[in-house]
């Protein structure tokens, strides 16, 4: 279950497990409400199930299990456009 804690000027969000794709999009909307004058500070307090995330530097040798293998053993892989190379969250 989620909770938003007001802590003056910045908002603190305990928000759980969430899927790597979701928070990346709440991260996202956020930042959007922020560069927009909408929104507050925002702290995302949050785990991911296995995730593995390839950044705009990966490389594909740096992966050492096919995606498919890492799906069946329910490990999520995600190509972002942040920096870095792979990434195991």
């Amino acid at each position: 279950m989620a909770e938003v804690i007001h802590h003056g000027p910045c908002w603190v969000a305990v928000l759980g497990r969430v899927p790597y794709d979701e928070a990346l999009g709440l991260q996202q909307r956020i930042h959007q409400a922020r560069v927009d004058g909408a929104g507050p500070d925002c702290l995302l307090l949050l785990e991911h199930p296995p995730t593995i995330t390839l950044g705009r530097g990966a490389h594909a040798e740096n992966l050492l299990s096919a995606p498919e293998r890492l799906a069946r053993a329910g490990i999520a892989v995600h190509e972002v456009g942040r920096g870095g190379d792979v990434t195991y969250h």
